[in-house]
């Protein structure tokens, strides 16, 4: 998996860099074939904004968060891209399961 953390209007240290991958890492549990991540930390005024965009196999996954706290709109990115990769993940997986159980139960 392949990371990248930019911002806007804000110097990207590397304790940010560091607890931005760590937090993106874990997504890897969920799914194995996540191929790009690319990660936008922004600042205006008193928003801190942090977005990501998550290349995975069939699908990209977008997610935004904002809030007052950098590492808290970190957290709370995680936790919506986190939903996401799970909700696709059964989507993929169980979309053809129904229809083999129904066919095994009906023999």
């Amino acid at each position: 998996m392949q990371i990248s953390v930019t911002g806007q209007h804000i110097e990207v240290t590397t304790s940010l860099h560091d607890y931005v991958t760590s937090k993106l890492e874990k997504l890897e549990r969920h799914i194995d074939q996540v191929y790009n991540v690319h990660a936008v930390l922004s600042v205006e005024k008193l928003r801190q904004k942090a977005e990501a965009t998550i290349h995975i196999n069939g699908a990209t996954v977008f997610a935004e968060a904002e809030n007052e706290d950098m590492y808290a709109a970190i957290d709370a990115l995680v936790d919506k891209l986190d939903r996401q990769i799970k909700k696709h993940k059964e989507k993929r997986s169980d979309h053809h399961r129904a229809e083999s159980v129904a066919i095994k139960s009906s023999i």
